[in-house]
């Protein structure tokens, strides 16, 4: 209700009148009027005048856990939201509630980490303004299909961006999103397993909303979602939207994989067509990429040879 009370204070221009708002919403005012009220104490400025009714002069770009999972219908991902100040790193926020227990679904946020990492021991850069989070998942699936997992979220949040900015975000395989030639949004997945089953996964991804620069050492391979659209991001009713994308698309991926995934993923993966190197194990190979197979892996065209890579480096021509 509350966030149904702030998406119509946003799309009005001057008053809305307190009937109004009880009757576009099938409420009483006493309820339009307890929203309000508790929208204040989550820091928005709602101005109120007797006879004129309600209007919003500035909201909070501040995370809020009772926002985000307003409204909020998924299956699984998102029945628990967890947004903290601070924290090390939302992987092993995660990790630790895992062991301790927590089942599948959890969805840790931070405003700001301390430690947050990338792949290969890289440190993530976690300044204000961005969606630090990590999503707890327990898929009966065998270890070795972690690298399609990867991809699945990949996928997701991909698609989110698209419908939430109208942006021409595109996947750079196997864990960043980009816009142009700039990097958007890295994703992390990390594992507890048996040899022949996972018990539990967490998938760290962190997306650049409303940074408005960057250190010089990455300005010219980083972006954020105001700096390509010029506008700040409701990053609450962003991580709305990422929740949802990120619960349908896993949910059909843990069923099965199908053709038409496949067809998607690599029509939105920036990687497909151009010349790759990849490094892995101290070697280097170098070809074009053709395409993805079914489990998540990488499939490179060397001199008419067909490699197929399940990890590693890679180096992809014309993006950072």
């Amino acid at each position: 209700m509350k966030n149904s009370v702030l998406e119509e204070l946003k799309s009005t221009d001057g008053f809305v009148s307190g009937e109004a708002l009880s009757q576009k919403l099938g409420v009483s005012r006493t309820a339009v009027w307890k929203s309000i009220n508790s929208l204040k104490e989550q820091g928005f400025t709602i101005e109120s005048v007797r006879n004129k009714g309600y209007r919003l002069t500035s909201s909070p770009d501040r995370l809020s856990a009772v926002i985000i999972a307003d409204g909020l219908e998924t299956s699984t991902i998102g029945k628990k939201i967890v947004v903290l100040p601070n924290v090390d790193s939302t992987n092993d926020e995660v990790k630790r509630r895992a062991a301790a227990g927590e089942p599948e679904g959890l969805v840790v946020i931070a405003e700001h980490q301390s430690a947050g990492k990338g792949r290969f021991g890289r440190i993530w850069s976690s300044d204000s303004g961005g969606v630090y989070f990590t999503v707890l998942v327990r898929p009966e699936l065998p270890p070795s299909d972690i690298a399609s997992v990867t991809l699945a979220a990949g996928l997701a949040v991909c698609l989110a961006i698209r419908e939430y900015t109208g942006l021409d975000a595109k996947i750079k395989w196997p864990n960043d999103i980009i816009i142009g030639r700039k990097k958007l949004c890295g994703i992390l997945t990390e594992m507890s397993a048996q040899s022949d089953r996972i018990d539990f996964i967490a998938i760290g991804i962190g997306i650049n909303v409303n940074h408005t620069f960057f250190p010089e050492e990455i300005k010219s391979k980083a972006t954020s979602l105001y700096l390509e659209t010029g506008e700040r991001i409701d990053r609450n009713s962003f991580m709305r939207c990422v929740i949802k994308k990120l619960d349908t698309v896993l949910s059909s991926f843990f069923v099965s994989v199908s053709l038409d995934d496949e067809k998607l993923f690599e029509g939105l993966c920036a990687t497909i067509g151009r010349s790759v190197t990849v490094q892995r194990n101290g070697e280097e190979l170098s070809g074009i990429a053709e395409g993805i197979t079914g489990s998540g892996e990488l499939i490179i065209n060397s001199d008419g040879k067909k490699t197929v890579i399940g990890s590693g480096e890679v180096t992809v021509q014309g993006i950072y």
